[in-house]
Formats: structure tokens, sequence, C-alpha cells
């Protein structure tokens, strides 16, 4: 009885496991890894233009926005998080080291909680690297120290993106484990379904190679 009371959160999880290995070892050109390179060819492209900063630091800064508001959702989420995680640690403080023993549901709560903390974590450290890297895309182009500060700023510009990217998917993968929450037996079908829509987003074509 116990072992069944385990079985969907457990597949819950799997399913969320596997997605994140899939992403992390896959070598197919995903979604991230693809973005990843745009952002290092906007850099480049807009460091061998003049007159590009004030673009470029417009471009920066709706990033910046956009990482904001996954971070300031994920805070949001977080503090509901553990509101609901509360109760569940209250329970079993002040009890025998034998009756402390984690619960399904427990365990999904903490999976939640475990999950919004990336994503705020992610998106907060995103907001750190775009912010230094608009600090390069304002530099004039072809002066000396843009030149000296090129490869921090296109470091910077990959980094924010991936963490960026991270966090979202993070964010979003919290709602099949709260659906677990409310209905353990529909956790694994709404893991399917997230993860296969986030699937289905992943695949972006390569950048079609250029000829002379």
């Amino acid at each position: 009885m116990e072992n069944s009371v385990w079985l969907f959160p457990v597949l819950t999880l799997a399913v969320l496991g596997a997605y994140f290995l899939y992403l992390a070892l896959a070598p197919q050109h995903l979604a991230w890894r693809t973005h990843a390179t745009l952002r290092v060819d906007w850099f480049d492209a807009v460091s061998a233009e003049r007159g590009t900063e004030i673009l470029a630091i417009q471009t920066v800064r709706n990033s910046v926005m956009t990482a904001t508001i996954t971070a300031s959702t994920s805070t949001l989420g977080l503090i509901g998080a553990v509101t609901l995680v509360a109760p569940s640690i209250n329970a079993v403080v002040g009890t025998s080291p034998a009756a402390m023993l984690l619960t399904p549901r427990m365990a999904m709560e903490f999976t939640a909680t475990a999950l919004l903390l990336v994503s705020l974590v992610a998106s907060t450290m995103a907001i750190r690297y775009y912010n230094h890297a608009g600090f390069v895309c304002a530099m004039p182009v072809g002066s000396i120290t843009r030149m000296r500060w090129a490869n921090t700023g296109r470091d910077h510009l990959r980094f924010a993106g991936v963490l960026y990217s991270w966090g979202l998917r993070c964010m979003i993968l919290v709602a099949p484990v709260l659906v677990s929450i409310v209905y353990s037996p529909a956790g694994p079908l709404a893991a399917l379904l997230v993860t296969g829509l986030l699937l289905g987003l992943e695949r972006v074509s390569p950048p079609k190679a250029t000829h002379p």
C-alpha cells in the first residue's frame, strides 16, 4: 500500500528528471543552445557597426525586463510554496526521529519549492549578467576599451541567456508538481503534457551557413 502511494509522485518526478536530462545531454539543436549562439552572434554584429550602441542597450534592457518578470513571478510563487510547505514541516517538528518520515505530498511540496528557488536564483543571476553586458554594449563601437571588454560582454550575454532559459523552464515545470499535490494520479499525465509541449518548442532550426 505504501509503495502505491509513492507510485504517481515518483513517476511525475521521473518525467521531469528525464526532461532535464534530455536538455543537458541531447546533441540536437535545442533552443537554449541555439539561442546562446544567437546572442553571441548578435553581440559580434552590433560590435562591428558604429551607431548601434543605443539599439544594443535597448535590446539588453528588454532582456533585463523579461528576466525581472520571471524573477518576480518566481518570488511570488516561492512565497506561496513556503507557506504550503510550512505546515508539513511544523507537523513533524518536535516528534520523535522515527515519526519524521517523508510523505509523498511533502516530497512534491519540497520539489515545487526547489524549482521556484532555482528559477529565482537563475533569473536573478541572468539580470546581473545582462546588466554587466549592457555596460560593454554601451561603449563606443571600435574603441579600445570596448575591444578589451568584448570577450567579457560576449560571455556575459551567453551566460545570461542560458540562466534565463533554465529559470523559465523551472518555473513552468512547477505546474505538474502542483497538479500532483492536488491530485496525485494526474501528476504523471500533467508532467508528460507540459514537458511534451516544452519539447515541441525546443527544436530550433540551426543557422544556415553563409557563403562569401
